[in-house]
């Protein structure tokens, strides 16, 4: 008994020596911790620390964790070494944890902002930052490391499910916008992942589809968003995406995520996966020696796999040393290790009025005839407010996109808040069945797998007679109607009932502009959408329609505030609205199944199916997506890139364009020659020469907008566009090439509306 103590009190006492002698983690010792790890530390730390890799091999379990109910993901700590663990948390448009937890009364929602294309409609970096610092203060404040976003890939084609997290089709805007987006949450001290790297272009198959796509077309299209926004933010980390590029794993490319990523761009922070666990198919030696960091959300085998990599020679040690040394260097940035004590009491007051703000300059008005902003008191007192979505408004997606809100201002509400009364008969039919859908719904226990819990489902429409509606005409003084459509994570949109307006909600505006329109009334539609619905076979039937998108809590109020004209509209449109989806040249190779549906047992029957497009999709249009598609072959649109209207006018003059060094400074002057308020958006669209490369007719390489003018006042705008931004990539030289000869700038108010041409020969 005595020598077994003896034993016992030895082994405690090398064991404390062990922990005492080990090097504790510090920003200036990082290369001496990685030596004092063990292989067995090393694979644990380049695992995450979820699901079965809680416990090490053997089922111990691997550290106490410090955690955030709600958050996606952690990595592992190690006492030993003074290494704590660091929280992700989602958050494409908030922070996205769990709002009620077991045990207590109190609650911790955080702030529902814009959508990313809301964002982007505002062309305002300035703003867009400031959501950003907002963002970030809330994962501070909730005890979060690091914000799974911005989402930086393309709108490739209108029914990708996840555009709404997306901020537009092109590479530019999506660069600058993400760059203010990072450096927003980034100046919080909380760092960023941005997503999804790269060509990840449709939910459909996601997890195994092969993008084929040129090296142009990547490089230019998908790749380009990224570059500006890695050498302008300096983001933490960098989120590898679930498809294949080109036949390989996004995640196992060596390619895009060293070659690429960190040797031509100069990155310098982790790649973490996305939150596919283990690939049968991919061993995980290529996944590190491609450049991967962090494997999320984290499996045991991983960790063994990494050990037997290694051991069996499969896996360079140098390797995984190079891993962990860029996870410590990223461990020592973050509020956890820093021991940063979270309040959970961010300011959701005044971060509800930054999301108001936004939202209202991310609203793009896409048609009025004069109905608009609305004289309340005067010419409207009362509305007959129609479709579910007004009073069961969405305030952003559904999926891993979503927040946990503490309200959604409706439109009921918001227009109550600015003094417009609703017809009683109508309010009361529609409030009645948004309670009762809403009761069924949870009832019911829809297989929306973890849909529900992460996003505010679409209710279904409901049937208005022709005896309603007259006798609405009768008590209003105008009917006001939204079409809402919900999109998310793992799943596509359908052409019919989804992209196109189904014929219910046909049926009800083609009856309501009808029986006002005979009064001598006129009829408003809002689309409460995160992406883009066809207009254009209804469109004539509105007098006024009014894009509010998903703009999160404050919805209501934020719609009001444009109709009202508190907030003069000074959205634009960052993505084209074509008069049919078919009209895109890459619907032709866009995955399409009428079986799938996000709110039916369809929905799930569809993975792993073979449907056209899914097991691999060839991006045929090249670089021509979007706007460089419609715009060069003269495809006319519903509404153009960069198109939006206002309440005021603005004139342009005294325009400008020379060399400065090696830039170009574009300069004119905006005048508000109306009678409101408002700011402007300015576009400047290049032409290039062709040097022996086809080149789309315009592209976007600035833009700036402007601050709110008065009646009468002026602003000088000045942008400038480096030589390197008018480059293209020629894949015979594998570079980016600025061809020689003459430039043509179009200085504008959107794509199709060109103010001022301008010519620069460069050399």
């Amino acid at each position: 008994m005595k020598k077994c103590i003896i034993i016992l009190t030895v082994a405690f006492i090398a064991t404390a020596l062990y922990a005492q002698q080990a090097p504790q983690l510090s920003k200036d010792n990082i290369s001496e911790v990685v030596k004092a790890m063990t292989l067995e530390e090393k694979a644990r730390l380049l695992v995450g620390g979820g699901y079965d890799s809680l416990t090490i091999i053997g089922g111990k379990p691997v550290r106490d964790t410090k955690y955030v109910p709600g958050a996606a993901g952690v990595t592992v700590s190690f006492s030993r070494l003074g290494i704590p663990n660091t929280m992700m948390v989602d958050g494409p448009a908030g922070v996205h944890i769990d709002a009620h937890r077991e045990g207590e009364n109190r609650t911790y929602h955080a702030t529902g902002f814009p959508v990313a294309s809301c964002l982007a409609c505002t062309w305002n970096t300035a703003l867009v930052e400031e959501v950003g610092r907002a963002m970030g203060n809330e994962a501070k404040e909730y005890g979060c490391d690091v914000i799974l976003g911005p989402g930086m890939n393309i709108h490739r084609n209108p029914l990708c499910g996840r555009n709404f997290e997306y901020f537009s089709e092109d590479p530019f805007i999506t660069g600058e916008m993400g760059t203010a987006m990072v450096n927003g949450i980034q100046s919080q001290g909380i760092g960023v992942s941005a997503k999804h790297y790269a060509v990840n272009s449709q939910e459909a198959d996601r997890e195994r589809v092969d993008e084929q796509v040129s090296d142009r077309a990547l490089r230019e299209i998908y790749l380009r968003g990224f570059e500006r926004m890695v050498r302008h933010s300096h983001p933490w980390t960098i989120m590898a995406a679930y498809n294949r590029v080109n036949g390989v794993y996004a995640q196992s490319s060596r390619y895009l995520l060293t070659d690429i990523l960190r040797n031509e761009w100069g990155f310098d922070g982790i790649v973490m996966t996305d939150w596919i666990g283990v690939r049968k198919d991919l061993p995980i030696e290529e996944e590190i020696h491609a450049g991967d960091d962090l494997m999320m959300p984290g499996r045991a085998a991983q960790i063994t796999n990494i050990i037997n990599a290694v051991n069996e020679g499969r896996l360079a040690i140098e390797d995984v040393d190079l891993s962990v040394t860029r996870m410590l260097n990223y461990i020592v940035k973050t509020q956890n290790y820093k021991g940063y004590h979270p309040s959970n009491n961010p300011d959701l007051q005044a971060h509800a009025a930054i999301t108001r703000q936004s939202a209202t300059e991310g609203m793009v008005l896409l048609k009025n005839n004069g109905v608009l902003p609305l004289s309340v008191g005067e010419s409207c007192d009362t509305v007959a407010l129609f479709g579910v979505c007004s009073y069961d408004f969405l305030s952003g997606g559904v999926g891993s996109g979503c927040v946990e809100v503490p309200y959604v201002v409706d439109m009921l509400t918001g227009l109550k808040n600015s003094g417009i009364a609703t017809t009683k008969q109508l309010t009361d039919i529609y409030t009645r069945y948004v309670d009762y859908a809403k009761v069924k719904l949870q009832a019911d226990k829809n297989p929306y797998m973890w849909f529900l819990d992460q996003g505010q489902p679409k209710l279904d429409e409901i049937e208005v007679s022709d005896r309603c509606i007259n006798h609405e005409v009768q008590s209003a003084d105008m009917a006001i109607i939204t079409i809402g459509r919900q999109a998310g994570e793992s799943i596509d949109r359908t052409v019919d009932n989804d992209f196109n307006l189904s014929e219910q909600e046909r049926s009800l505006i083609n009856r309501v502009s009808d029986a006002f329109h005979s009064a001598g009334k006129p009829v408003v539609v809002i689309i409460n959408s995160g992406s883009v619905i066809e207009t254009v076979s209804w469109r004539d039937r509105a007098d006024a329609i009014l894009l509010a998108w998903q703009p999160g809590e404050e919805g209501g109020n934020s719609v009001a505030d444009v109709l009202t004209g508190k907030a003069n509209p000074s959205g634009r449109l960052a993505m084209t609205w074509p008069i049919s989806v078919y009209d895109h040249w890459s619907t032709q190779n866009f995955p399409q199944d009428k079986d799938m549906d996000m709110y039916t047992y369809k929905r799930f029957e569809c993975w792993g199916r073979q449907i056209k497009n899914v097991d691999y999709t060839k991006h045929e249009e090249g670089i021509y997506v979007g706007y460089r598609y419609f715009d060069t072959y003269n495809k006319p649109t519903a509404y153009p890139f960069g198109y939006g209207l206002s309440y005021t006018r603005f004139e342009y003059s005294k325009p400008s364009v020379k060399l400065k060094g090696d830039n170009v400074e574009v300069s004119v002057t905006v005048t508000n020659v109306g009678q409101r308020a408002g700011k402007e958006v300015v576009q400047v669209y290049v032409n290039a020469p062709k040097g022996g490369l086809d080149k789309p007719n315009k592209e976007l390489r600035a833009f700036a907008k402007t601050a709110s003018l008065q009646p009468g006042e002026k602003e000088v705008v000045t942008m400038t566009i480096p030589r390197s931004d008018l480059a293209s990539y020629d894949e015979t030289q594998k570079a980016w090439v600025v061809a020689e000869g003459q430039y043509t700038f179009y200085t504008s108010a959107s794509i199709n509306d060109v103010r001022f041409t301008n010519t620069l020969n460069i050399k």
